[in-house]
């Protein structure tokens, strides 16, 4: 049994869909001969905690070790859950943030974890080390490690480093810094895991001292195991349910969808009566505003966050699930936990998106409505497109071959192969 040092600030109890592809993987783990120890925060004030996903790390006999940092999660740990703010006030933190913490307002943490993991390394011999980012602090951190104690090092990219989507530099020396913390990194790193092709193809462009055999892609994925005994009700009526989970913030928002709904509901009020719109997460009270100046309370149900397994049976409860991703900077190399869940459900997906990754995802399920994420028009006509075939009873079969290659098991035993190879080379 090989020994991994995972390094994930994310990490249940935290929850939303950036803790699972490291839960995930971690649990499969073991059964492809590497056993885990995942470095992580400790107690954090956040958005959203959820039990059921830490007791699956428990009940996987995950070894955790968690470190309290100077971070703001940390600081505001006596707050549990904290109440999401309004997006302006959000977005305006984020920016203050970007511009006074390079490469994150986590480096407060990794410090600390660095303190830990050192004492770590030096009681126990581990053959690989690998991080999760963001937060791109934690990748920093790993270097530093790599390099006292000449341990291989694999790095996950979740989302792009330098020209991440939702990045800010205010100034032509963030952007530097940046660029070259994320040089280094690469420079050192003994195998590095992109989530898409645009994404690798991106770095590489980036670094041309990379090769197309240096960055390996690991995409998204379902658990089986989370669909096994869910408690699944009944509709109490033969509306068709049309179903999002999930937060919103920068350009990620469902007024477009709200306002086709509307304009259907103008033109074809007979349709829109016999359709509800569900939302699981956070609507937001400025999203809520627009719902009750449209006047389309009644076709509007919401359920707050709930935890893993309630929201899966609710999606699994739904007609049609839905998505989106509105255009942004990188916004093609993008690539949602979430969508690769709903891929599990087998259920149709009406997914509003930019040209990339996540759409062509979409289209390889073979049981998408894709459309542009801001036409309202063309939104609205799928939207009716969509109930005429549910009614009819044809919407859409997925791809069995797709979904099947999406499995977190299978997905955990390529990066362990990975893991392998890395491992075989700094023997040789």
């Amino acid at each position: 049994m090989f020994k991994v040092l995972v390094i994930s600030y994310y990490f249940p109890p935290m929850g939303l869909s950036g803790v699972q592809r490291t839960l995930k993987f971690v649990k499969y783990m073991k059964s492809n001969n590497w056993e885990p120890t995942v470095l992580t925060a400790a107690s954090t004030g956040y958005y959203a905690h959820d039990s059921s996903l830490l007791n699956e790390a428990k009940n996987s006999n995950v070894r955790i070790i968690r470190v309290n940092g100077n971070d703001f999660n940390s600081r505001f740990s006596k707050l549990g859950t904290v109440k999401i703010p309004a997006e302006i006030i959000r977005k305006t933190l984020s920016r203050l943030s970007n511009t006074f913490f390079i490469p994150d307002n986590k480096n407060g943490w990794a410090k600390k974890a660095f303190i830990a993991a050192s004492k770590l390394l030096s009681e126990e011999k581990y053959d690989m080390i690998f991080v999760s980012a963001p937060p791109f602090s934690s990748i920093n951190m790993a270097v530093n490690l790599k390099k006292k104690f000449q341990i291989p090092l694999v790095i996950d990219y979740r989302d792009l480093w330098y020209g991440n989507q939702f990045g800010f530099y205010p100034t032509p020396l963030h952007s530097y810094l940046h660029k070259k913390m994320e040089y280094k990194a690469l420079k050192l790193a003994d195998k590095v895991i992109a989530t898409n092709r645009k994404m690798k193809e991106k770095i590489i462009n980036r670094y041309q001292f990379l090769t197309f055999e240096d960055i390996y892609i690991i995409p998204h994925g379902y658990d089986p195991a989370d669909f096994e005994d869910l408690k699944v009700e009944k509709k109490p009526n033969d509306k068709m349910r049309l179903t999002y989970s999930g937060i919103f913030y920068e350009f990620i928002t469902p007024k477009y969808l709200i306002n086709a709904f509307k304009k259907l509901s103008i033109e074809r009020p007979d349709v829109t009566a016999n359709i509800e719109l569900h939302f699981i997460g956070f609507l937001r009270n400025e999203n809520k505003k627009i719902i009750k100046k449209l006047g389309l309370q009644d076709s509007v149900k919401e359920y707050g966050y709930l935890d893993h397994k309630t929201a899966l049976a609710k999606l699994m409860s739904s007609d049609v699930l839905w998505m989106m991703v509105g255009y942004g900077r990188n916004a093609d190399t993008i690539s949602s936990g979430k969508l690769y869940e709903y891929f599990g459900t087998r259920k149709p997906v009406l997914t509003c998106l930019p040209e990339g990754s996540l759409k062509a995802a979409a289209a390889e399920y073979k049981a998408s409505f894709i459309t542009k994420p801001d036409d309202v028009e063309e939104i609205k006509n799928t939207l009716l497109k969509i109930y005429e075939l549910y009614i009819k009873n044809e919407l859409p079969v997925p791809d069995e071959e797709f979904i099947l290659k999406h499995r977190r098991d299978f997905l955990t035993e390529q990066l362990t192969k990975q893991f392998q190879f890395v491992v075989k080379e700094e023997v040789i």
